[in-house]
């Protein structure tokens, strides 16, 4: 192989196949022995070690074993894939996954906190036929929906609020069966005991305060912040000034909407097909 072939310092994804290259060499093994050692062939840590594919996380951590790293690999990858979200959007995430409440308004699409592993594909593989993103990239999207999903998993569980607008369950996702099975996730998330779900239907018009998707954190020192997005770009918000009138009309949205057992009877209405 030909080490001219990648400049470690052209890209985050460069980087990482240099190192991986670099401490591969140190213990004096070739890319099938360390294929052997992670599970991959020698052909595709070649493409890594080269810089032409995208690393996973799975890879990352097998990286990290085989030559232990301890987590170096796996930080070096997560920094990378923050670089091919949406900016603003991975620092919210790390406040999603303390905060004490969690607020959100979604419009057209299931929040990721909802989506179902299916659902959540259909949407990367769409972006993946426009050429939005790369296969990697729509994996790792993936991955992301079931990390944030995870994070819930704790004790003391957040209270999850959440307002879905009447478009996000109308919407057409893939094959009938995803839908009627993201349908259903929808009603086990409103038996638990720390979430509220409800439906803004499309009656509401004009009464409903947002009409853009809306995140309101509480975090566990009673601080505010708020996330919205852009086309290009998401808006991490602070001060309290700024979010407590979003906090208001929140709480306006949610006295606004139907209940949450009618929300949730409206759900089983359309999983049955009816109107």
């Amino acid at each position: 192989m030909n080490i001219k072939e990648l400049d470690p310092d052209s890209s985050p994804q460069a980087a990482f196949g240099a190192r991986l290259r670099r401490l591969r060499g140190e213990r004096g093994w070739t890319q099938d022995e360390l294929g052997d050692r992670m599970g991959y062939s020698s052909t595709h840590l070649s493409s890594i070690e080269t810089g032409r594919k995208m690393p996973t996380l799975r890879l990352a951590r097998r990286a990290d074993a085989a030559l232990s790293t301890g987590d170096t690999f796996e930080r070096e990858w997560r920094e990378m894939r923050h670089g091919s979200l949406l900016e603003g959007f991975p620092e919210y995430v790390e406040h999603e996954a303390r905060a004490a409440e969690i607020r959100l308004y979604e419009v057209g699409v299931m929040p990721g906190l909802l989506q179902t592993p299916k659902y959540a594909s259909v949407l990367a593989q769409s972006a993946l036929k426009r050429g939005a993103i790369t296969a990697e990239q729509a994996e790792e999207r993936v991955s992301v929906v079931a990390e944030r999903q995870a994070a819930l998993i704790r004790t003391p569980p957040p209270m999850v609020f959440v307002v879905l607008d009447e478009s996000c369950l109308r919407r057409p996702m893939g094959e009938p069966a995803v839908l009627d099975e993201q349908l259903e996730r929808l009603i086990e998330f409103a038996e638990q005991p720390n979430t509220v779900l409800q439906v803004a239907p499309f009656d509401m018009g004009a009464r409903r305060p947002f009409n853009l998707p809306l995140y309101i954190l509480t975090m566990p020192d009673r601080s505010l912040m708020s996330y919205a997005e852009s086309a290009q770009r998401g808006f991490l918000e602070r001060e309290s000034t700024s979010v407590l009138p979003l906090l208001t009309a929140y709480h306006q949205l949610q006295a606004e909407a139907p209940s949450q057992a009618a929300s949730v009877a409206m759900i089983r209405q359309l999983r049955k097909g009816t109107p």
